[in-house]
């Protein structure tokens, strides 16, 4: 079976999809490669590519769905297949690039918890049974990550480029998800990257925000095992 690599979203771990390893992991090999030792896009998929598989399918949520764009881009005759959950193929608005300067000046203060509790996690879910205990797990992933991924992460996502045409070049399997209620990358980002890629799959999931996998993981598991099926061909 192609081997699976998983990248999660900022400031968060394999943990993320951890519904989706315990579910797949005993038919395939399943790698959560981590996004956070550079501050560019192009040095963190060229780290993704060093330890990958020769061939594999490739999922990535939020950011780790944008890093997974430049790793198509970098390598395309590598990636068996595509998925791209709650993610944005456009470069950073200029707007958005200057919310991040107060931020990372709190971050190098030391105020980590303080910008993910008030900033960052009030936008993730949408309102649900588990809501707070999925907030919990997103500032413990934070948390453990710390401050100088952080720091590298808002670097890369600033300096990201447009990947829109990499997504139109790409002809494989390709599933493209999202939460119905994501407030970060709503559903018209994701109805864009169906449209970009010829062929591919559009999930949207209800009652979901910015991470079904964790919000509704029983039913991405489900759209990530058929889009799995038929990257193996």
């Amino acid at each position: 079976m192609t081997p699976l690599v998983l990248l999660p979203g900022m400031m968060c771990d394999a943990r993320l999809f951890a519904p989706q390893i315990a579910a797949l992991s005993g038919r395939r090999t399943v790698q959560c490669a981590p996004i956070g030792a550079h501050d560019t896009m192009s040095d963190l998929a060229a780290e993704v590519l060093a330890h990958a598989p020769p061939r594999f399918a490739l999922a990535g949520l939020s950011m780790g769905g944008i890093v997974a764009m430049e790793v198509l881009r970098q390598a395309p005759d590598r990636v068996v297949g595509l998925a791209l959950l709650d993610t944005n193929p456009k470069a950073e608005l200029e707007e958005v690039r200057a919310r991040r300067v107060p931020q990372m000046d709190k971050v190098r203060e030391g105020r980590l918890d303080a910008v993910m509790r008030d900033e960052m996690k009030p936008n993730y879910l949408t309102d649900g049974p588990h809501r707070s205990e999925i907030l919990d797990l997103c500032m413990d992933m934070a948390l453990s990550l710390g401050a100088k991924v952080f720091l590298n992460q808002s670097r890369a996502l600033a300096g990201r480029p447009d990947q829109q045409e990499t997504l139109g070049a790409y002809d494989g399997p390709a599933l493209v998800l999202c939460g119905r209620d994501d407030a970060l990358c709503p559903v018209a980002r994701h109805e864009l990257m169906h449209d970009l890629i010829a062929g591919s799959a559009l999930r949207v999931i209800e009652n979901a925000g910015h991470l079904p996998t964790l919000e509704q993981p029983e039913e991405t598991g489900a759209a990530l095992a058929a889009w799995l099926e038929r990257c193996d061909g």
